[in-house]
């Protein structure tokens, strides 16, 4: 059975012309991978969730209908949570930069937008009121005054805790679109 992917065997001619998913720069994109303190909290609550789901399957079974459909309800909104926390982060696509909040999106258009740069700040060590001195990723608006913008991505969140230079490399490709999108206008 051959495989659809390229090995030593084939030639590279004779692979697929087909456009790579990364191609289409008006599909919304994170430019980094979730951390594993994220990954691993996510896995933790859908956890959480299964126990929750099963509870509600032996309370329908055994007791009252109403009470394991407010049991269900929860899980699903356990599940609905951790998929949200997958889901944070900045996002980039042609139209803009987009940060996805646990319960709000930003997004900005790249012709709002003056820079993107990493200074060095005190940052919200893993999303807590307590700050550790850190890099962080800051935007610069044309509407708005740069104090009031947060911070994009920081080197003590969920996803680059104790990762500098995965820190490095997403700041990096999010500073190249700006500058790309910026060249754009």
């Amino acid at each position: 059975m051959p495989l659809p992917f390229l090995t030593a065997d084939r030639t590279f001619e004779s692979a697929s012309e087909s456009a790579l998913p990364y191609d289409d720069r008006d599909r919304w994109r994170r430019p980094y991978r979730p951390g594993p303190w994220r990954v691993g909290l996510a896995a933790l609550v859908l956890m959480v969730a299964s126990f929750a789901l099963f509870a509600a399957v032996l309370i329908a079974l055994t007791g009252s209908a109403s009470f394991a459909a407010v049991v269900l309800g929860t899980g699903l909104l356990v599940i609905a949570g951790a998929l949200r926390l997958l889901r944070m982060g900045v996002w980039v696509s042609a139209r803009g930069l987009r940060q996805v909040g646990f319960v709000m999106t930003r997004t900005v258009p790249w012709a709002r937008v003056v820079s993107v740069r990493t200074v060095q700040q005190p940052v919200r060590w893993l999303g807590l009121p307590r700050t550790v001195q850190g890099q962080a990723l800051t935007l610069s608006r044309k509407d708005r005054p740069a104090a009031e913008t947060p911070a994009l991505l920081t080197t003590h969140t969920l996803d680059f805790v104790g990762r500098p230079a995965a820190f490095e490399r997403a700041a990096d490709v999010v500073e190249a679109w700006a500058a790309e999108a910026g060249r754009g206008h």
